[in-house]
């Protein structure tokens, strides 16, 4: 990795935006890798749009401010896509992630998304089957790994898992459905 990896990730606040970035920017420090995990809010309130990121690297990194050109841009509700430059510095090779129970064709054909790798997985859906309530930001942690392949699976599952056990130590039920959502998205993401 010669130059930082850049994630920029969109969503409502109350998605959990910022707790995705986070989890993730752990795990990829448990790698090895040098990371930035952070928020862009303001006084916003429940439902507005909010933005966090993360920067990975082999080497220290010295930038210092929100992340303008991502490589991959995570969408936590699609809904975004009609208000916010979501895909504002993505270049020719980025990858837009959508949680949306649309096809990505359908993605791509109704925002005239062309020379991006668009992927699509039902974030929404996935949390409301396992955890019991529609908070996609830890399905859309394994869909991240798995269109990326910048972390390996199985080490950022165990990284994730034992975070979740700490944060929800009296509350296995809530792990084990944060789990099952990681991995169903890792595996249902096209």
């Amino acid at each position: 990795m010669k130059k930082p990896f850049e994630i920029r990730w969109h969503g409502r606040g109350g998605q959990g935006a910022k707790t995705a970035a986070l989890l993730f920017g752990n795990a990829a420090m448990a790698t090895g890798k040098y990371i930035q995990a952070f928020p862009e809010y303001g006084p916003e309130r429940m439902g507005a749009p909010v933005q966090a990121f993360n920067r990975l690297s082999d080497e220290p990194i010295h930038i210092h401010s929100g992340v303008k050109n991502p490589d991959v841009v995570v969408v936590l509700d699609e809904t975004l896509m009609k208000t916010q430059p979501v895909t504002k510095g993505l270049g020719k090779d980025g990858i837009l992630l959508v949680n949306t129970k649309s096809t990505t064709d359908e993605i791509i054909s109704e925002y005239g998304l062309k020379g991006i790798k668009v992927y699509t997985v039902d974030a929404s859906g996935i949390s409301r089957e396992t955890i019991g309530r529609e908070i996609p930001n830890t399905p859309m942690l394994g869909a991240v790994v798995g269109v990326t392949s910048i972390l390996d699976f199985d080490r950022f599952m165990k990284d994730v898992t034992e975070k979740l056990k700490a944060k929800f130590r009296d509350r296995p039920k809530v792990v084990e459905g944060n789990i099952k959502s990681i991995k169903r998205a890792y595996e249902e993401v096209v």
